[in-house]
């Protein structure tokens, strides 16, 4: 896909996840729309899959270890086509299979459950594992939070994937700078992650989380370096895309009431018109 084609199927995800957690009336838009970006370029450009078959044993690998974000997760998989997109409205709602984390046994797509913070790297780790032992060719990747750096479970599984040389590996950090109770490096600071990740002999890349070309040529970087995993560490805006959540930690788990909703949706429709000028113009 071109970057132009990135930025509005990201934009759809975008819509996804605020209409997703309307519904619901709980949810946390503000990690899931600063990830939007990483899900589309995983979901629509770099990971091997096939939403008609999700469950094929050569596919990429994707654990979300910040669980949290699962309607960033949700509508990524919907819009690439695992479940219908009319689903998202279902949201943590009494029979949906769409629950506030997401679960490996109901929704399609998903590969590891995950919520409770520090574990999906883990699991993360035990599939790039298996996969090297197995002789297989299939990548893992997975997303934390900056704040979830906070969780020393996070360190022994970076030590683990090090010391193995996991290079079929990619962590992503989605680095926002907030958590639920401010900002990361006021609460409990983990950085500088780039350092930490590489005392675990890991490959370090930082990027910009919002520029596709960032995106490509870091996870272009990760499949070629071997003998060690690599870190990409994103640095990305809390609630991109919608003006009043963009940069605000009251944002970690909050859901838009009606009109908050109504301005959310009309800033995304912005970004829609401002796309599709620039593709006209050039």
């Amino acid at each position: 896909m071109t970057n132009s084609d990135l930025k509005k199927t990201a934009n759809k995800v975008r819509k996804g996840i605020i209409t997703a957690i309307h519904s619901a009336k709980a949810g946390h838009p503000g990690g899931s729309l600063s990830a939007a970006d990483i899900y589309t370029y995983l979901y629509f450009e770099e990971m091997n899959i096939d939403p008609q078959n999700p469950r094929w044993e050569e596919r990429d690998r994707f654990v979300l270890s910040k669980g949290h974000t699962a309607p960033g997760l949700y509508s990524a998989l919907a819009h690439r086509g695992f479940f219908p997109v009319a689903d998202l409205t279902t949201l943590r709602q009494l029979g949906s299979y769409l629950q506030g984390h997401p679960c490996m046994q109901h929704v399609p797509g998903v590969d590891m459950s995950s919520g409770s913070l520090g574990q999906g790297i883990s699991a993360a780790v035990g599939m790039a594992l298996a996969g090297k032992l197995d002789g297989k060719d299939y990548r893992v990747y997975t997303l934390l939070g900056d704040g979830e750096t906070q969780e020393g479970q996070v360190w022994e599984a970076a030590m683990f994937a090090g010391h193995r040389k996991l290079d079929n590996l990619t962590v992503i950090v989605d680095n926002n700078g907030l958590q639920i109770d401010g900002a990361v490096d006021e609460v409990c600071t983990p950085y500088p992650l780039d350092k930490k990740f590489e005392a675990f002999n890991f490959r370090v890349i930082t990027i910009d989380a919002h520029d596709y070309d960032a995106l490509r040529a870091a996870f272009q970087e990760a499949r070629a370096t071997k003998g060690r995993p690599t870190a990409i560490i994103a640095r990305s805006m809390k609630g991109k895309g919608v003006s009043f959540m963009e940069g605000q930690a009251a944002w970690h788990g909050v859901a838009p009431n009606d009109e908050q909703f109504a301005l959310a949706m009309e800033d995304l429709l912005k970004i829609d018109t401002e796309l599709s000028q620039e593709e006209e113009i050039g």
